[in-house]
Parts: structure tokens; C-alpha cells; sequence
């Protein structure tokens, strides 16, 4: 049996294994990514989300740039925003680090959100421009209707999003936060193209949204990415005691279940010093392996390093496979 490798250090703030200060950060080859449907483009297999970062104040804009120019420089090349994140904010941030990065940043792959508050045909162009508008863009690469608003028929925005497509506008289009009944509504609406991406909550803790259309998408080539891929930094080493994860609305059941989660992530903890890599990894790489892309949140640039760190160290499909018995809470 192979003797596990010695653990590299830990950050004591995330729990995700860091590389010594002294040492220095090259750019990170992502390698891998899934095929986006019929456009002949590959959807990156790691990405930065921009929700909340520096919680939009605008004395943490400095740090929000540089957090977004160091993901830049260490490989990164897919940036997921909304226009919702800071009332537009996120977007006018992103655009301007991707401007000023010149040439570094020609290859960036861009995604943002039309609002569940834009939805109706005569919103949707307007919303889009605006994004555009923000990110200094004259197109997006991919364009996700955020969540659905079971006022608004899905057909209806479908059919405008398409026409903004055929109009070179957008890329690709996508959803977010959609069930599988609700993407394959989306889909019949679509004439000339067709849905690429689902973005759903999806983690080792919390796998309802990712599960309910896991399969199906599999089958028909669409592709499934995960935001909150850490659990609220639960899943890299963080609230393992006392603390209480913040977020999103839907991410409340790791308040509900914290004590209990708490104690699966210690053994997950344990499971990784082990197998000799990040804590992260186990769940970054328990994604990838369900053919998942995740979409990770950091407000400084060390925390990119981290996920970039646990990224590089793939666990094996028996680690993971352990790792995935003791989130369910079996027996290990």
C-alpha cells in the first residue's frame, strides 16, 4: 500500500492547504472542461463567482480587483457574476479589471445573469445592454436566466433570450437554480438553439438541486455547474466549531444541520490529512468526477491560491469515494 503523503500546510482563516509565502504563484493549467452543447467551445472546468465578494462596499473595491486580476494571472479564466451582485456593481468590477488586464484577459470567459425580476420580454434586452453596458462587453459568452418567477412563463423569456442570441448578443444560453421540469420547459421554448449550462447549488452537503438534474443533463449534453462548491468554506476547513455559515437564502440548511455537519466535516478533515491534500480538494474533485464544474467564491487573492492549491491536488477515486460516504453520514 502506498504510504500517504505528508499533508502540506494549512491557512489557519480557510483550512485549504498553502503554499509557503515565499514561494511563488505561476499561472495554473486547468486542464479537463466539458464540451458547451453544439457551440464547438469548451466550458472551463473551474471558475471564480463574484457573488458577494468584498460585500460591495466601496472601500473593499481595491481588494475585490485584485482578487479578480490574481485569478487572472494565476490561470483563471472564467468569471460568473449577476446583475444583481451590488446592484450591477460586480459587473462594472469585473469589466474594468478585464479591461485593464489587456491581452491577459482576451480569453476570458465571461458569464452573467438576467435578474428573476427582468424576466418579461420587454425587460430583457434592456437588462442584458446594461449588463454589456457594465462589463464594457459587446457580448457575453454565456447568459443564465438567474432563477425562474413562476408569474413569468418560461417561454416567454426563452423566446427573447433566443432572439438576442441570433442577434450575436449572446454566446450561449443557460440557466440557474432551474428543476428538471423547468429545463425541460426552458428547452421546448427554444427554437434555433438550445440550453447549455444549469447552475445549481451543489455540494458534498447540499445535493438536492444538483441530483434532481444530474442525469438528465448528463444525457443531453448539458452542463451542470455548482456554486457554493465548499459548503460556505464549511467544506475547506472552516466553522468545524462555534461559527455559523453566512449566505444565500438556500444555503440555510447548513444552519439547520450545522452541529451535524460540523462533525462530518472534521472526519472529512481527517480523511484528506490522510490522503495527504486539502481539505477542498475532496469536495472540488468529488464534483469534477460527477462530471460537475464548480464555480468558487474568494474575497482575497490568497484564497485563490488556496481552491487553486486544493485544485492541483486530485484525490483518488477511493479517497473520494470515502469522502462522499462520510458527507452522506454512513459509516466509514
Amino acid at each position: 500500500m502506498t504510504k500517504p503523503r505528508e499533508a502540506p500546510p494549512r491557512s489557519r482563516r480557510s483550512g485549504i492547504a498553502r503554499r509557503p509565502p515565499s514561494s511563488p504563484t505561476p499561472p495554473t493549467r486547468l486542464e479537463g472542461g466539458f464540451p458547451l452543447g453544439k457551440t464547438g467551445r469548451t466550458h472551463p472546468p473551474l471558475g471564480l463567482g463574484l457573488w458577494a465578494m468584498g460585500r460591495w462596499r466601496p472601500e473593499d473595491e481595491a481588494r475585490t480587483k485584485a482578487t479578480i486580476g490574481h485569478a487572472l494571472e494565476r490561470g483563471l479564466r472564467w468569471f460568473d457574476t449577476a446583475e444583481v451582485y451590488g446592484a450591477g456593481r460586480s459587473e462594472r468590477i469585473l469589466g474594468d479589471v478585464l479591461y485593464r488586464a489587456g491581452p491577459t484577459a482576451q480569453d476570458a470567459w465571461v458569464v452573467t445573469k438576467l435578474s428573476w425580476e427582468h424576466l418579461r420580454t420587454a425587460q430583457v434586452r434592456p437588462s442584458l445592454m446594461g449588463s454589456l453596458q457594465r462589463l464594457g462587453r459587446s457580448r457575453v459568452d454565456l447568459y443564465l436566466v438567474h432563477s425562474p418567477d413562476p408569474r413569468v412563463p418560461i417561454a416567454e423569456t426563452m423566446a427573447a433570450l433566443e432572439t438576442l442570441w441570433t442577434e450575436g448578443m449572446i454566446g450561449a444560453i443557460g440557466v440557474s437554480n432551474f428543476s428538471r421540469e423547468q429545463l425541460i420547459e426552458a428547452r421546448a421554448a427554444l427554437r434555433k438553439t438550445d440550453v447549455v449550462v444549469n447552475q445549481v447549488l451543489y455540494n458534498l452537503f447540499e445535493r438536492d438541486d444538483g441530483d434532481d438534474v444530474l442525469d438528465y443533463c448528463r444525457k443531453e449534453g448539458i452542463v451542470v455547474e455548482a456554486y457554493t462548491p465548499l459548503a460556505r468554506g464549511l467544506l475547506a476547513g472552516r466553522y468545524q466549531s462555534g461559527a455559523v455559515p453566512v449566505g444565500p437564502a438556500r444555503s440555510t440548511g447548513l444552519r439547520d444541520r450545522l452541529e451535524e455537519l460540523q462533525e462530518r466535516a472534521r472526519r472529512l478533515d481527517a480523511l484528506a490529512r490522510e490522503a495527504g491534500v486539502p481539505m477542498a480538494s475532496l469536495a472540488l474533485h468529488w464534483l469534477a468526477r460527477r462530471g460537475v464544474a464548480p464555480a468558487f467564491g474568494a474575497s482575497q487573492p490568497a484564497q485563490v491560491d488556496d481552491v487553486l492549491t486544493a485544485w492541483a491536488a486530485r484525490p483518488t477515486d477511493v479517497v473520494l469515494s470515502r469522502a462522499d460516504t462520510i458527507a452522506r453520514g454512513d459509516a466509514d
